[in-house]
């Protein structure tokens, strides 16, 4: 059943270690919305025996996809580190008929990024957290399109909470925090 108003998709993508999970939570719990986490489909995958590639994403759309037709709004947290996967979330909400805010955290402070890779914990059981030589090498397209991007290396988590609230309303041109819709 459909609810009759669209919800919004927001995606977080970003180099590992950026801040991505901590901001997506924070926002998640102001705005009682849906969170997909990338890496908890990835590891389930794996811990299953099944080989990743892009299914993880391709899992995270199709659940994207119920909750934005149910009205919720819907959080990504992914690297989302590829055009195609920028376009696969496009698509998702485009098909949904839901809007779309997409967010790409960055650390500009190249010491303080590596140090946030080099000391966080996984909270995910059997994780493994990429190296901050991994994280450094990695494949990163740019970005293709107008998005927000926030720098978490001098701004606190409120504030960046804060200026991802105004841009979603902004950009969707909706109220966010009312109830995940």
């Amino acid at each position: 059943m459909d609810s009759g108003s669209p919800g919004i998709l927001i995606v977080f993508g970003g180099l590992p270690a950026t801040g991505k999970t901590t901001i997506a939570r924070e926002l998640t719990i102001r705005l009682s919305a849906t969170y997909l986490r990338i890496d908890t489909i990835e590891q389930a995958l794996r811990a299953a025996g099944r080989n990743v590639g892009a299914l993880g994403y391709v899992i995270a759309n199709e659940l994207a996809a119920d909750n934005l037709k149910l009205g919720r709004t819907t959080i990504v947290d992914c690297v989302n580190p590829v055009l195609a996967s920028r376009q696969g979330w496009r698509e998702t909400a485009l098909h949904a008929s839901a809007r779309i805010a997409e967010i790409e955290l960055v650390c500009s402070d190249a010491a303080l990024h590596r140090q946030r890779a080099e000391t966080r914990s996984p909270d995910i059981a059997g994780l493994r957290q990429p190296t901050w030589d991994e994280i450094a090498t990695r494949r990163y397209e740019p970005w293709d399109r107008e998005h927000l991007v926030l720098d978490t290396a001098s701004s606190s988590l409120a504030q960046l909470v804060e200026s991802v609230e105004a841009y979603v309303s902004r950009c969707c041109d909706a109220r966010v925090g009312s109830g995940g819709h």
